[in-house]
C-alpha cells in the first residue's frame, strides 16, 4: 500500500498545488476530518472521515486499497498531525506531498517576509503571548482553540503591549476571507469566528535578556526586595534556558520572578509567596514587564506546590522554616533541579545547608556584600547592603 500524506493548503481548491491534486486524484481512498474530505466529495472516492492517527492506522491495517491519501490543512510540516502518523504508519510506503501553509498564505496578502517570524501554536493552549510579543519583532500565532484573536490583543494591552500592530486573518482563502490590520489597542473588541489567525509586529522588540534590573523600575509597596546586584548573581546561579519551569518561592514584589520570566521566555515561572501584599505586586510587575509566562500561586509552600508541573529551576527566597520539604516538593518523581536558596541570617544558611546535604545535593556558598554610593552633601560616599549568602545546590 502507498500511503500519501497531504498538506491541500488552506482551501483544498484554490491554495491546492498541482502534484497534491494529481495525488489525491489518483488515490482509492481519501482519509481526513470532514473540512478536509469536502472539497472533494465530486471525485467519487471511497472517503473514511477520521482525524484521529490510531483511528487512522486501524482503518489502513484492514483495507485492501493500493493507494490512500490522508489530507492535512495547510503544510504537513506546521503544526500537523503529519509528525504523528508518519511514525505510526513506518510499516508502510509513506510520503509526505507539501502544501500552503497558513503564515506563508497570509504573509503573501499582506506583502510582508516571513523568514525572520516566530511562530506559536494556540490551538488548544494558552501560551504565552505576550512574551513572545516582546522579544520579537514578528510572531505568528496559529489560533484553535479557545483564544480568539480579540483575547491576543486584549492581552497584550493588559501587559504593556498596546501599540504592537496586529493583522488578523479569518477563513484565508474561503470566500468570506477577512484580513484585519491595526494597533493592539484598536481591536480589542474584533469578532472573528471560526478559522483565524494572527501576525503581531513589534517594532522595538527586546535584542537581550535582562539582568540585575534597576530596582528603581519595580512597583515595591512594603514588602522586602532582592535587590539588583543579587538578581544579576542569581541568574547566573540558576542558569535558566528558555525553556525552563521556574519556582519562585517567597516571590515577595516579583522581582526575581520577572528576571527569571524573561529568560524562560517559551515556558512559566511560579511565583509563590502567602503575603497578600506580594502577591498583588508581583501581579502587577508581571504586566509592567510584559511577563504574562508568570503564574502567581497565593499560599504557603510546600502546600501550594502540589500539582504545579515539575521545575527545572528553584529560587528559594523566603520559606519560613519550610526549606526542606519544600526541596522535597522540587524533587518529587525523580526530578533534579538546580536550587538556588538566598540567606541573610546564620540561622536560615544553616538551615539550607542541612536540607540540601540531608538531601544529598551538592552545595556552594557564595557570600555577596554590594556597596553603592550615597551622597552627603557634597561627598559621595559609599553605602554598604546588607551581606547575602548565596547557596547553591544540585541534585547527586
Amino acid at each position: 500500500m502507498k500511503i500519501y500524506i497531504v498538506g491541500i493548503g488552506m482551501d483544498g481548491e484554490k491554495t491546492l498545488t498541482a502534484e497534491a491534486e494529481k495525488v489525491i486524484e489518483n488515490a482509492e481512498v481519501l482519509i481526513g476530518a470532514k473540512r478536509m474530505t469536502e472539497p472533494f466529495t465530486t471525485l467519487g472516492k471511497q472517503i473514511f472521515e477520521c482525524w484521529k492517527a490510531d483511528d487512522i492506522c486501524s482503518y489502513l491495517d484492514s483495507s485492501d486499497c493500493r493507494t490512500a491519501s490522508i489530507l492535512m490543512s495547510g503544510d504537513c510540516g506546521f503544526f500537523s498531525g503529519a509528525e504523528t502518523l508518519v511514525k505510526q504508519l513506518s510499516r508502510y510506503d509513506t510520503e509526505i506531498i507539501a502544501g500552503i501553509s497558513t503564515p506563508v498564505y497570509m504573509c503573501s496578502k499582506l506583502g510582508i517576509p516571513w523568514q525572520d517570524m516566530h511562530f506559536v501554536s494556540l490551538h488548544g493552549a494558552d501560551a504565552n503571548i505576550a512574551t513572545n510579543v516582546r522579544r520579537y519583532a514578528q510572531c505568528f500565532f496559529l489560533l484553535g482553540g479557545s483564544v480568539t484573536p480579540a483575547d491576543i490583543c486584549k492581552r497584550l494591552c493588559e501587559y504593556s503591549s498596546s501599540n504592537v500592530i496586529v493583522h488578523i486573518g479569518a477563513r484565508l482563502a474561503y470566500h468570506d476571507e477577512r484580513i484585519i490590520s491595526g494597533f493592539a489597542s484598536e481591536l480589542t473588541d474584533v469578532s472573528c469566528d471560526g478559522l483565524c489567525a494572527v501576525i503581531t509586529e513589534n517594532p522595538e522588540p527586546e535584542n537581550r535578556i535582562r539582568t540585575g534590573i534597576s530596582d528603581s523600575e519595580f512597583e515595591r509597596g512594603n514588602i522586602p526586595m532582592t535587590k539588583s546586584e543579587i538578581r544579576a548573581v542569581l541568574a547566573s546561579k540558576l542558569g535558566i534556558c528558555y525553556n525552563d519551569i521556574v519556582w519562585d518561592i517567597g516571590c515577595g514584589t516579583g522581582s526575581v520572578s520577572v528576571e527569571c520570566a524573561l529568560a524562560a521566555y517559551d515556558r512559566t515561572v511560579f511565583a509563590v509567596d502567602k503575603n497578600e501584599e506580594a502577591v498583588s505586586l508581583t501581579k502587577r510587575n508581571a504586566l509592567k514587564f510584559g511577563c504574562d509566562n508568570i503564574r502567581v500561586v497565593s499560599g504557603s509552600a510546600p502546600d501550594v506546590l502540589l500539582g504545579l508541573p515539575r521545575p527545572n529551576k528553584v529560587f528559594i527566597g523566603g520559606a519560613n522554616g519550610n526549606i526542606s520539604s519544600i526541596i522535597d516538593a522540587a524533587l518529587e518523581g525523580d526530578n533534579s533541579p538546580k536550587v538556588v536558596i538566598t540567606a541573610v541570617s546564620l540561622e536560615t544558611l544553616n538551615e539550607a545547608v542541612k536540607a540540601m546535604k540531608a538531601h544529598n545535593m551538592t552545595s556552594e556558598i557564595t557570600q555577596i556584600s554590594a556597596v553603592r554610593s550615597r551622597v552627603f552633601g557634597s561627598h559621595t560616599m559609599p553605602d554598604p547592603q546588607s551581606p547575602v549568602f548565596i547557596i547553591e545546590g544540585d541534585a547527586k
